[in-house]
């Protein structure tokens, strides 16, 4: 496996302080990638045993490979805000600091004193960033919330499956993914609207808000013809054939998405009568008529090998795919190795390990792995010292009376 390897230029984000205070999963998604591109992380985590990811299978030699992924590049820095040493701590960090991320349950911030009021008079530069289950306002707003409660409420899950499976969870976290990826966005656009104005903003990100927007055409179904979306298994809604389809020895996935394309795809497949079929002249008509036709396309890559529908369709220009699982995944010669989406990294203790890498590719600042991700703690004797001035004898207290560690 091939990995990113360091680079002299600095990474966009370069100069960036962020001081995260989220766990598990969406939040330190979207620190990873401000992480990756440059910014300068600090994890605020909690005595004893941390981000509760840290005791998250699966484990690569005893470390979380689940935390290991996702914290890359950070520090970590050990606090209890109980206590009011750690507190103004904190409030001398955020002084320094560009952004707050955090994913508490709305109003335990307001709690501890960090408000978003009272962070900006802090730091009136400072984004403040909030990810949870149902937003900052509403009333649901109090309820907690985890990846597939965000996929049910948010609709995802009622069109997921086939029509006679119960309503299903997709195969990795994707509430999560995408409220990390639209509070990383939300961070950005407020950088841009911090150079114009010399302020700072507060965002709120749900899980469920960005279920809904992820939703998108779905829900556009709903809103313009007063149907309600069912389960239709790999089916498009609004492509034909855009699908799965079984192969003589496996699956493949063909997406014919335009009138030249359809025509294309019928000569590979010795149909060009249906290029004149009335249920098939257009890609309304193809959706109208979506059993009829994925009838004939089951029976013609049935009687062929899923290598030889690849490239019969490659050939013609027609969007095609095997299905790959994860170990093919691992070791492709286009994603694993020219896209260096698996990479590999030094871990403080166990050696080199590798990870999923940054999917953002810049030509000039690239994203770099500079560093595994941190053990608990690691790194806040250095934190206090190199940018609170703290002094060897102030931090020995600071650890004696539990405030830091």
């Amino acid at each position: 496996m091939t990995g990113l390897k360091e680079s002299d230029t600095k990474g966009a984000l370069d100069g960036l302080r962020v001081i995260d205070m989220t766990r598990v999963l969406a939040g330190p998604f979207c620190s990873m990638l401000l992480a990756d591109m440059g910014a300068e992380v600090i994890k605020v985590e909690t005595p004893g045993k941390g981000d509760d990811s840290r005791g998250y299978p699966p484990f690569f030699k005893g470390s979380s490979a689940y935390f290991d992924n996702l914290n890359r590049n950070k520090q970590s820095i050990i606090l209890d805000l109980k206590k009011p040493e750690a507190r103004e701590i904190l409030k001398n960090l955020l002084k320094k600091s560009d952004v707050l991320l955090e994913n508490f349950k709305p109003g335990t911030m307001e709690k501890l004193g960090f408000s978003y009021d009272a962070v900006r008079e802090m730091n009136p530069r400072i984004i403040f960033a909030s990810i949870s289950g149902f937003g900052q306002y509403g009333p649901y707003r109090d309820r907690p919330g985890y990846d597939i409660i965000g996929q049910a409420m948010g609709g995802l899950m009622s069109v997921s499956g086939w029509p006679d499976s119960p309503p299903t969870r997709t195969g990795t976290a994707m509430a999560d993914i995408v409220a990390g990826l639209n509070a990383c966005i939300g961070i950005l656009a407020s950088l841009r609207g911090r150079e114009q104005t010399g302020i700072g903003e507060r965002i709120d990100v749900s899980l469920v808000d960005s279920i809904v927007s992820a939703m998108e055409t779905l829900i556009q179904i709903y809103l313009s013809e007063g149907r309600v979306p069912q389960r239709v298994g790999n089916r498009y809604e609004f492509i034909a054939p855009y699908d799965s389809f079984k192969a003589a020895d496996g699956w493949v996935v063909i997406g014919v998405g335009g009138e030249d394309v359809w025509k294309r795809f019928c000569t590979v497949i010795g149909r060009e009568d249906l290029i004149a079929d009335p249920d098939f002249l257009t890609n309304r008509d193809r959706v109208q008529h979506v059993v009829r036709l994925e009838e004939i396309v089951n029976e013609w890559t049935s009687q062929h090998m899923a290598a030889d529908i690849i490239s019969l369709l490659m050939e013609a220009s027609v969007p095609c795919s095997p299905i790959l699982d994860v170990d093919q995944i691992c070791t492709d010669e286009h994603i694993a190795h020219a896209r260096g989406m698996i990479a590999e990294i030094d871990h403080p203790l166990e050696g080199k390990m590798n990870v999923v890498s940054c999917p953002i590719k810049f030509t000039n600042r690239k994203p770099t792995l500079r560093s595994a991700a941190p053990l608990h703690g690691q790194h806040t004797e250095q934190v206090l010292r190199d940018l609170l001035g703290m002094t060897q004898e102030e931090y020995a207290r600071l650890k004696e009376i539990g405030a830091a560690q």
